[in-house]
């Protein structure tokens, strides 16, 4: 079980662009996550991230897909969110035939619902961007664990450590 957090966010019931690739073909469903952890015997780990195709977005991704098999036997699916067009999702998914799906957030809508978009200090400059952030609903779709600002590299192995019995 997920170590508990003391954030109480709830799955958001607005539609969401979710991008995936089955069979070939890229597939685009508009559903709420509210719904979709309704219709399905698992939870869910949703994770935030800045840009695709940037060294430490593409490892995260990478190493989702390369462990989400160990995370579908823990009871949980995965899902990527960036600000990122559905377009630059299907090059993301197709250049390193990612497994997990992708969220198209252009409006940031979700991200401002979740709060991962801050103040970042770019070499004096401030900008606001995306704070790569996870969060994991049990198949209830109650929160019970949030990290923000956390690092890329070997996240999955610490996720899976968390949620292992």
């Amino acid at each position: 079980m997920a170590k508990p957090t003391t954030e109480t966010i709830n799955l958001p019931d607005f539609p969401v662009t979710i991008v995936r690739k089955l069979a070939g073909n890229f597939i685009h469903d508009e559903i709420s996550l509210k719904e979709m952890v309704a219709n399905t015997d698992k939870g869910l780990i949703l994770y935030f991230y800045p840009k695709d195709n940037t060294p430490g977005c593409t490892t995260q991704a990478t190493e989702f897909t390369a462990h989400i098999h160990d995370f579908d036997d823990l009871g949980y699916d995965i899902i990527g969110v960036s600000r990122d067009s559905v377009e630059s999702h299907e090059k993301f998914i197709d250049k390193y035939d990612l497994q997990i799906p992708l969220i198209s957030d252009t409006d940031e809508k979700l991200c401002q619902y979740f709060e991962v978009i801050k103040e970042k200090n770019m070499y004096g400059n401030i900008t606001l961007g995306l704070v790569r952030s996870a969060f994991v609903f049990d198949k209830e779709g109650k929160l019970t664990h949030a990290q923000r600002n956390l690092r890329a590299k070997d996240y999955t192995s610490r996720l899976l450590s968390i949620l292992a019995p």
